[in-house]
């Protein structure tokens, strides 16, 4: 049994502590044989835990989620603190003098007019001190690990820095119905890329209609969940399960159920 003192309130250098604790001999065999591979997923499903207890505006789940990403970045840190790399100290130090750097605004003598100049100085802060010295340098800077509709978005929002880009919704519109073209017309074979291509074309027109992509298609996902949920309550009053409706007779349970939806708002 390791003794860890018991105290009214913790602080980060107790939280920095257990995981030390857990992550050595006498600690938990589970956390001794993890490794940055073995808990990404967990970092991931834990910052999107985060993330719905700010969408919920749920405050004491926010409590809870953020700290077990502050889990994430301890652990993660105490692996690197034992291969001798770094800590989490590191971590700050690196954190910190990045901030300084970044806001010569507030820590130096630039001056600035407002928060788009902020946003502006900032990128291209970020580009000088990642050595990028080209827009396409930027754009593959992106992480492939965001969600391809986010991804997608910030690329092009990279890209039109460099003034490649239309300058309302009436180009990316047409592109739409373009590629919307090319995915009817296309073999087997072209399929994968095409609609590719009809995807990333829709996240330039949600851009430039200050839509955010990844919401959007959440709305979607969301509200034909509730659809699917009438028509299959309206399927089992009548005495059939869904899966044996006909095509027509889903077909006209979905336009009751959007019905019903759209007369809540009038």
């Amino acid at each position: 049994m390791v003794s860890f003192p018991v105290k009214e309130k913790y602080n980060m250098d107790d939280f920095r502590a257990i995981i030390s604790v857990l992550r050595h001999p006498g600690g938990c065999p589970w956390d001794m044989e993890q490794d940055h591979h073995s808990i990404r997923r967990n970092f991931i499903e834990e910052t999107y835990e985060a993330c719905e207890a700010i969408d919920t505006e749920n405050t004491e789940l926010l409590l809870e989620e953020l700290g077990d990403v502050m889990m994430q970045v301890l652990f993660h840190a105490s692996i690197e603190e034992d291969a001798g790399r770094f800590d989490i100290d590191d971590v700050a130090d690196h954190a910190v003098k990045k901030l300084i750097f970044r806001h010569p605004h507030v820590f130096g003598s630039v001056q600035v007019s407002g928060t788009g100049e902020v946003l502006n100085n900032w990128d291209e802060l970020k580009r000088k001190e990642k050595q990028q010295r080209s827009y396409t340098d930027t754009l593959n800077a992106v992480a492939k690990t965001l969600p391809a509709l986010w991804r997608a978005e910030k690329v092009q929002k990279k890209a039109a820095k460099s003034g490649f880009d239309w300058p309302d919704e009436h180009g990316p519109l047409q592109k739409v119905r373009e590629e919307t073209d090319e995915v009817a017309s296309a073999v087997p074979s072209e399929t994968f890329e095409e609609i590719g291509d009809l995807l990333f074309a829709v996240v330039n027109l949600a851009r430039k209609l200050g839509v955010d992509p990844e919401d959007a298609l959440n709305g979607a996902t969301n509200k034909f969940i509730t659809r699917f949920s009438r028509v299959e309550v309206a399927a089992r009053s009548g005495g059939t399960e869904i899966e044996h409706l006909s095509q027509t007779e889903m077909e006209d349970l979905w336009q009751g159920a959007k019905k019903l939806e759209e007369s809540h708002y009038e």
